[in-house]
């Protein structure tokens, strides 16, 4: 049961730092990249979708992306929903194509990147931190139960703090490769 808990707790820390690492790939450094808008959605006849699933995305260089509509009557949603998507980026069509050019980083906006990732990491971080909670407490109802001894419990709550901390590390990895990234002109 023990075992359970704990196995349980690793596979939930391991997907915070995972969605961690998606979520640091959405914050854009000097270069285009299509997943600066995987998070961008599109109103398609009523609901919300994924841009990529309605449009082409494609690296045109270094500082543009295009997008390309499949349907010809998406192109005005699309360009609406780039324009006030949180990247601030100002989109122009050309019949079906839609370029987006990515203005270069000013000190400032890097600065408010920066910001940005270490918020990101600190969710991450109460994340986890909320995980332990979570298995230390499901750990101290076996022990009320009776299903576990206290000596079983105290290690099994090391245990998971050794796992908080590998985890916690590795966000710590992740945050200090970003900022770096960032901060590179």
């Amino acid at each position: 049961m023990i075992n359970d808990i704990k196995k349980d707790a690793s596979d939930r820390m391991a997907k915070s730092v995972e969605t961690l690492r998606q979520d640091l790939t959405k914050i854009r450094t000097g270069r285009a990249h299509t997943s600066l808008l995987d998070h961008i959605t599109v109103s398609y006849y009523g609901s919300e979708v994924p841009l990529s699933h309605v449009a082409t995305v494609a690296v045109a260089d270094a500082r543009t992306l295009t997008v390309t509509p499949w349907e010809k009557n998406m192109v005005a949603a699309v360009e609406k929903a780039l324009m006030t998507s949180d990247l601030g980026l100002n989109p122009s069509s050309a019949g079906t194509l839609i370029r987006v050019p990515l203005p270069p980083l000013t000190e400032e906006r890097r600065r408010d990147f920066t910001r940005i990732v270490r918020q990101e990491a600190e969710q991450a971080r109460v994340a986890i931190r909320n995980i332990r909670r979570d298995a230390n407490s499901d750990i101290k109802e076996l022990v009320k139960a009776k299903e576990a001894s206290e000596d079983e419990a105290r290690r099994a709550e090391e245990e998971i703090q050794k796992l908080t901390d590998k985890y916690i590390k590795e966000i710590d990895t992740l945050l200090e490769a970003k900022e770096k990234e960032l901060m590179e002109i």
